[in-house]
């Protein structure tokens, strides 16, 4: 038996409108797939029955929620930490706040996450994209939601980018191992399918073949950029025949699980194995050598992209920017002269 004074709800919408309670959430929060009539109606009863919607949906048409989206490739690369606070800064300046997900570099959950943000008519949406063909965000363009693209490029959807020059970074680390006389240079990189991945792998062999030397297919490796995959893909380098004298790595993550397999190794950096990678992190510094790596602006690219994305929600009608940040160069010890291996095996 229903309570005089409850408070009607979703289902009791449905029930009188003769429509599901998927239908009714559709309806109220704005879902775009939804015939006139059809909304007309829901509307009509949810106002007779006194029905309330949550925050998401209190707007029934126009109108969307004082939330922002923010989807990572991989929440558990530390890279990410320093861009969800300048993200949630800017955001709650401005009175917003943010909705955080992980599309742990799966196409099928980062296309279920947008399809939800659109369902839930956030006010924009800042995203890592899983690659840069993907087409999964011009379902939030067509809705009518801004985007900007973070850390990668969509060439898919037409919105605002703020990222890394990937390319720079990755020539300047391989320039600074071919200094040093490194010849063959094991190189461990994110998949091509994504900016950052083809971009570093692009400066990597530009800056070898700008020294003269032929990049070697045996000591290149193309993964899912973290730690165990790293690991692996470390440890079968080291493990060859003629192993590199020096490993280039493309993110944080995978330069951790190198690390992990040169232990494994029992080489020592850098005089077995000089090593140099990307991102400029805590532990970079604690660990004893020190990492050489191309340090992001990271909490700035996040910054940036937030100012952005708020432009775009308060109406900027201006052309696509594409914003392409500075690489620093933080030069420590892990490199040093390509001596060869302890065993003798090969000499660059």
């Amino acid at each position: 038996m229903k309570l005089i004074n409850q408070q009607p709800s979703i289902s009791d919408v449905a029930e009188q409108a003769g429509v599901s309670t998927a239908t009714v959430s559709r309806v109220l929060s704005g879902h775009p797939h939804v015939s006139d009539s059809l909304r007309d109606k829901v509307n009509g009863v949810a106002r007779a029955l006194g029905y309330r919607p949550n925050r998401v949906a209190r707007n029934l048409r126009t109108q969307r929620t004082q939330l922002i989206g923010l989807i990572v490739s991989d929440i558990q690369n530390p890279f990410y930490t320093s861009m969800v606070r300048a993200v949630e800064d800017v955001a709650y300046q401005q009175q917003y706040s943010l909705l955080l997900c992980n599309s742990d570099e799966d196409p099928e959950k980062e296309q279920f996450y947008i399809e939800f943000m659109r369902d839930e008519r956030v006010a924009g949406v800042i995203a890592s994209p899983t690659s840069e063909a993907t087409t999964s965000l011009q379902a939030l363009h067509e809705a009518g939601i801004p985007v900007v693209a973070i850390d990668r490029r969509s060439s898919s959807t037409p919105v605002d980018t703020v990222m890394l020059d990937h390319e720079k970074a990755a020539f300047e680390l391989t320039q600074h191992l071919v200094s040093f006389g490194h010849q063959r240079i094991g190189a461990i990189v994110g998949n091509m399918q994504t900016t950052s991945g083809a971009e570093r792998m692009k400066g990597f062999l530009n800056a070898m073949r700008g020294a003269g030397l032929t990049p070697d297919p045996e000591l290149i490796r193309q993964i899912k950029p973290n730690e165990k995959e790293g690991y692996q893909a470390a440890l079968s380098l080291l493990s060859q025949a003629a192993p590199p004298t020096a490993l280039f790595t493309g993110n944080n993550l995978i330069s951790m699980g190198a690390l992990k397999a040169i232990q494994t190794k029992q080489l020592r950096i850098p005089d077995d194995i000089s090593i140099a990678g990307h991102d400029d992190l805590p532990w970079m510094t604690l660990i004893q050598p020190a990492l050489t790596v191309a340090a992001q602006p990271i909490y700035e690219m996040g910054r940036q992209a937030t100012e952005l994305l708020m432009a775009r929600i308060q109406g900027d009608t201006e052309p696509v920017h594409e914003l392409r940040l500075q690489p620093s160069m933080m030069i420590r010890q892990s490199c040093g002269p390509a001596l060869g291996r302890r065993n003798g095996v090969h000499k660059a």
